[in-house]
């Protein structure tokens, strides 16, 4: 069995004399404030600079010069913004809702902003800026026209369009109420089908396409914010499994304002818009949609004028479709780039516009993970994916025949790659177990053009910060499994070690990567004489569809399975003390930390489970109904797979955490899961935040790390009870 060792390179970890000068990893470092760091960029039409954030500024970085300059202080535009009154009820909006705050102009001589609910334009020649709009109510969700002349916005559960040049301020739609949403996303449909927006411009900058929602079958799940001295009721629109959906139709309206033309996409109960894409020349739009349960896929045509639907090709899998961003119009849209997962893995395919395959351009076991650019006039697709190693991420470029394909990057490692529309450069984020990320600017061939950002080498040069080993596994059916391993500071072969295992373990996340991982809670621990162990099972991300597809009907036991081979594996090596393992995990890795101390009791002494989720039928709809089907359905499955039926099998000590206003995993699901502990006479600790997302921040994080650590001291360093 080979053993992947990649030690931290001298002048990160240091050798052992340098080590020694080093500051262990503590809590304090761990939460201390950092320098800002460069935002992602946006890039100009031209590709010629880009502007980023950093802290509370806008920069300017122009390629041909390698040169950047300060345009504004973003404060300026916060103090212009209109003070609004905090009037009325909390909106929970998911954190994937992505709104634009800055834009280019396609001339490229200017700057749509977003900034305190207004919007700004900022001339770059001259250096200033004037405020576009000032109201009580924000204008959000902005998005400035292809031509450059208008911007749409919503206020409130409408859509709105502003004309540049005579500040003239159109309605679009006037229904939206409580419960009928126009342009305005949902919670769930941003957080499982990772949709950012709800309104398209047309290319040709004559229509605006939007979905309205309709939340009123949605149930309310009653949050309350209980640290006023008057409490306030904040209700979530919160679908669980089995529960309904928003009813979700697809509109084109004109930008001048009019009565909206709805688009026929089918039956819109138990059916999800996923994406809407435009055509390139403006007539008709392309609309992913899926059925509830989200094994058949179904690209439709609809045309702008009339709402007819066409079907343009229909995709199935016996388990579920992966919903992405990679369909492109190519070819002033006689042509579909789209990307399949049919074999088991996601590759690009390119179609007729009839929905005819032409051919296949990427294949192997390993999978494209996004499309950087596509270069019509060269004729070529640029693309990061998984090969050589599901363990890094890099940069390809393949001809849209199929042909010439050539790896970019470089570095072992992994590559994250921003590109303009002309694909003639791009900015490469690299990093690798070895090196913090490091940002450099190429050219469309590979080679380095600038750096823009040097390694931030500083931490390591303070800190002892401790080498992560990726460490291969043989499962006993034989599947190759990879975990990551840290031990202790001043290993010494021979000793016996307390360990905690680290798990997510979930769909749609991958934790062993050769990615700098830096400072982090985990090297806190094997600080403190802990080994830290990490495993990627099946069901995890990176592998491909049919990795994944493990989980399909019944969470928590495959999972299981392969973390106690990787456990085991960890024992094999010698210096881990099998008395003394405890583990730990937020979100679906808290639903992991639960599931394995109720079904594995014999490996485990201690547990921390962080908001986890305790009944599957507690979850919402998109994510648990993918995976899960429906509980009608699946009533079994849901049933074996949640850990609060399961509450008399806990032997090891535990601790909750969770936040009493989490928008994600609701409370209820560790209310429920302590009670159950109650009636089974379990003995647990629990911890409660008061903040309303999904994990914990500010002075509290500080906080759980505290109590985290002193839980795993206490209970894993003293001898195992009798």
């Amino acid at each position: 069995m080979r053993v992947w060792i990649r030690r931290v390179l001298c002048g990160l970890c240091g050798i052992t004399s340098l080590a020694s000068q080093k500051k262990p990893v503590t809590i304090e470092a761990l939460v201390e404030t950092r320098p800002p760091t460069p935002t992602a960029v946006v890039w100009a039409p031209d590709g010629s600079r880009f502007v980023y954030r950093e802290g509370g500024e806008l920069w300017l970085y122009e390629l041909a010069s390698r040169s950047r300059r300060k345009l504004l202080a973003l404060d300026a535009l916060e103090k212009a913004a209109i003070t609004r009154p905090e009037t009325g009820p909390f909106h929970w909006e998911n954190r994937r809702v992505r709104e634009e705050t800055v834009q280019w102009f396609p001339s490229g001589d200017s700057l749509l902003l977003a900034a305190g609910g207004d919007l700004f334009v900022f001339r770059l020649a001259a250096g200033g800026w004037a405020q576009l709009t000032s109201t009580l109510e924000a204008e959000r969700d902005p998005k400035l026209s292809p031509d450059g002349s208008r911007v749409s916005f919503r206020r409130g559960n409408d859509l709105y369009v502003i004309e540049l040049a005579s500040r003239k301020v159109t309605q679009l739609t006037h229904d939206g109420s409580e419960t009928l949403w126009n342009g305005r996303l949902d919670w769930v449909y941003p957080e499982e089908l990772d949709l950012g927006t709800a309104h398209w411009w047309s290319p040709d900058s004559r229509l605006i396409a939007y979905l309205q929602f309709d939340v009123s079958r949605q149930p309310l799940y009653p949050h309350a914010d209980l640290l006023p001295l008057a409490p306030i009721y904040e209700p979530q629109r919160y679908p669980k499994a089995g529960e309904p959906n928003a009813d979700v139709r697809l509109g084109v309206v004109a930008a001048g304002g009019g009565p909206t033309r709805w688009m026929d996409t089918g039956e819109t109960r138990d059916a999800l818009l996923a994406r809407v894409h435009w055509e390139p020349h403006s007539r008709s739009l392309l609309v992913q949609r899926l059925n509830r349960i989200q094994n058949r896929l179904e690209l439709l045509r609809v045309t702008a004028a009339t709402g007819e639907r066409s079907v343009v090709f229909r995709e199935e899998d016996p388990y579920w479709i992966n919903v992405h961003d990679e369909l492109r119009p190519l070819r002033d849209g006689k042509e579909l780039l789209w990307a399949s997962e049919r074999d088991g893995f996601r590759h690009l395919y390119l179609y007729s516009a009839e929905g005819q395959l032409l051919r296949r351009l990427t294949s192997g076991e390993w999978e494209v993970t996004s499309v950087a650019c596509v270069d019509e006039a060269a004729g070529e697709i640029f693309y990061v994916s998984t090969e050589p190693s599901p363990l890094e991420r890099h940069l390809w470029r393949v001809r849209l025949d199929g042909s010439e394909r050539k790896r970019l990057s470089r570095e072992p490692g992994t590559h994250a790659v921003s590109m303009p529309p002309g694909c003639g450069h791009y900015l490469d984020t690299w990093s690798s177990l070895a090196s913090p990320p490091r940002r450099t600017i190429h050219t469309r061939d590979g080679a380095e053009w600038a750096v823009f950002a040097e390694a931030d080498r500083k931490r390591a040069e303070e800190y002892e910060i401790l080498p992560t080993e990726i460490v291969e596994v043989k499962a006993p059916d034989g599947a190759l499994l990879y975990a990551r391993l840290i031990r202790p500071a001043g290993f010494r072969p021979g000793e016996k070690y307390p360990a905690v295992v680290v798990v997510y373990g979930g769909p749609h996340a991958q934790a062993v990567r050769n990615a700098w991982a830096g400072i982090s809670w985990e090297q806190v621990m094997a600080h403190k004489g802990f080994v830290i162990w990490q495993l990627d099972n099946r069901g995890s991300a990176g592998r491909g569809h049919r990795w994944e597809a493990a989980v399909f009907r019944n969470f928590g036991a495959r999972e299981l399975e392969d973390q106690k081979a990787g456990l085991q594996h960890l024992l094999s090596l010698g210096f881990v003390d099998r008395d003394r393992i405890g583990i730990y995990g937020w979100s679906y890795g808290g639903y992991m930390t639960l599931y394995s101390l109720l079904h594995a009791p014999e490996l485990f002494r201690a547990g921390v489970a962080g908001a986890p989720v305790t009944d599957w039928r507690n979850y919402d709809t998109i994510y648990t109904e993918r995976y899960m089907g429906l509980p009608s359905e699946n009533a079994e499955g849901y049933r074996r797979s949640s850990p609060v039926h399961f509450a008399d099998k806990l032997k090891a000590k535990l601790l909750l955490i969770h936040n009493f206003e989490d928008d994600n995993v609701l409370f209820q699901n560790s209310l429920q899961m302590a009670a159950a502990l109650q009636r089974a006479g379990k003995q647990f600790e629990w911890m409660i935040y008061p903040l309303k997302s999904h994990g914990v921040t500010g002075p509290y994080r500080r906080h759980m790390y505290e109590l985290m650590t002193a839980f795993f001291e206490r209970e894993l360093k003293g001898a195992p009870p009798r």
